[in-house]
């Protein structure tokens, strides 16, 4: 796709996208109709020169690839990584209670959302039903985007020193969410799973239900200039680096891409950063342990999530000198205490990238009273030994049920992953 192309194309993937599973199983088909070959990992692989291929986990991380025109234990890989999961809450079993006449159900916390941002929001559901068939169990995905929850706020009149004193949720009481005064229970919210599903609710043996905000991506701004949405951290440096491997070229190189479920609540998971996934795809395409540990040695990883952008009303939370802004470029995260992988050489080989793409680069780094977050970077980082750089796009209200990002910024990190991806620029240390 044309980067100029890519912002419908966006949308249209976060409206498609309220769980990690919705979002690999849209990039799934949209690799599948570029000529990518699906590959289970319980397979056999026989993978020769520039072949493309993807392979999923747990139906909510992807690794999608081209194998370069040499063996990648000859030339390493270029490698993009990102992580297709985002904060929110997820329905708990036996969820349904009664509360003042009214049918609530609990819910679970699920990183660290913005609670605030949830309340007096219109929210449905989305996941996946576990189906039995004989003695076989598959899971069907299912989308509802009729709203059927509220999370309401307490009025002013209750809560007098709301504004004053600020909005606090008590994460178990507070935050039930409201569907019924009529008597209904869980399982008539299962039913309407199902319903939307297409299986019968006899078949079902469990489920994973995730809340949402329905509302639409949308472009804003006086000059349409930007994003506002629900997921961009991190969806968008999923979407952008599914969009730099169709863009790449043949290339020497092995090319891949890692997305992984699980890194807003540590990574550790069959399928998150700190599984084996990505390692097994590459010692796979190696072909043998002496030259999986070349191609180690021998490849470069883009760590691309959600940057933070200075926010004009909260300057003082920033460093005084790497301010990053929204529209003004990919961003160059750093930190001391090594939360970031970026180091003096990929640091300067993005620089380099963004430089032959003719972008703006802008850089990253907390305030010393305020510690950062980290990424998938370090965790794969240090399990493969992987040189990495990490990087992202400038955004505003993360972790908000609804963000805000630059609309030129999207296409800006495309053309420099995909610059990435080419081979062009090497590192010698």
């Amino acid at each position: 796709m044309k980067t100029e192309n890519c912002i419908p194309d966006l949308l249209s993937f976060l409206d498609s996208s309220p769980t990690a599973s919705a979002a690999v199983m849209h990039l799934a088909s949209i690799l599948d109709k570029n000529g990518f070959k699906r590959l289970e990992e319980g397979d056999s692989w026989n993978i020769g020169m520039n072949e493309r291929f993807y392979t999923i986990r747990s139906s909510s991380s992807i690794v999608a690839g081209i194998t370069g025109t040499e063996p990648c234990g000859t030339t390493g890989c270029r490698i993009i990584g990102a992580h297709t999961d985002f904060p929110g809450f997820r329905i708990k079993p036996q969820a349904d209670r009664k509360k003042e006449n009214t049918t609530v159900l609990g819910v679970e916390l699920y990183g660290s959302p913005i609670l605030a941002t949830w309340f007096d929001r219109d929210l449905s559901l989305a996941g996946a039903l576990a189906v039995r068939k004989d003695d076989t169990i598959s899971r069907k995905p299912f989308i509802i985007r009729k709203p059927i929850f509220r999370m309401p706020s307490p009025a002013i009149h209750i809560e007098r020193e709301i504004n004053k004193k600020g909005f606090k949720v008590n994460y178990e009481n507070n935050t039930p969410l409201l569907f019924s005064s009529s008597g209904a229970a869980f399982d008539d919210v299962l039913l309407l799973a199902c319903r939307s599903a297409e299986v019968d609710r006899d078949s079902v043996s469990g489920w994973s239900m995730e809340v949402w905000d329905p509302q639409p991506a949308a472009i804003g701004g006086i000059y349409d200039d930007f994003i506002f949405s629900g997921r961009l951290d991190n969806l968008t440096m999923c979407h952008a680096a599914i969009e730099a491997i169709l863009a790449s070229k043949e290339s020497s190189e092995t090319r891949l891409v890692s997305l992984f479920n699980s890194e807003e609540v540590g990574s550790k998971t069959l399928n998150g950063a700190a599984s084996a996934f990505l390692d097994s795809v590459i010692e796979r395409l190696a072909g043998g342990r002496d030259e999986y540990f070349r191609c180690l040695a021998k490849s470069i990883q883009v760590s691309a999530d959600g940057a933070h952008a200075v926010h004009p009303n909260y300057a003082d939370k920033h460093d005084p000198g790497c301010r990053p802004v929204l529209n003004g470029g990919p961003v160059i995260k750093v930190n001391a205490a090594e939360k970031y992988t970026t180091s003096d050489v990929t640091s300067a080989y993005f620089r380099t990238c963004a430089q032959r793409s003719g972008v703006d680069i802008q850089y990253f780094v907390s305030r010393n009273d305020m510690p950062c977050g980290s990424t998938i970077g370090p965790i794969t980082s240090t399990r493969t030994g992987i040189r990495s750089v990490d990087v992202g796009n400038p955004m505003l209200s993360m972790h908000s049920v609804r963000e805000m990002a630059g609309k030129s910024d999207h296409a800006c990190m495309i053309k420099v992953l995909t610059e990435h991806l080419s081979g062009s620029v090497s590192i010698r240390d």
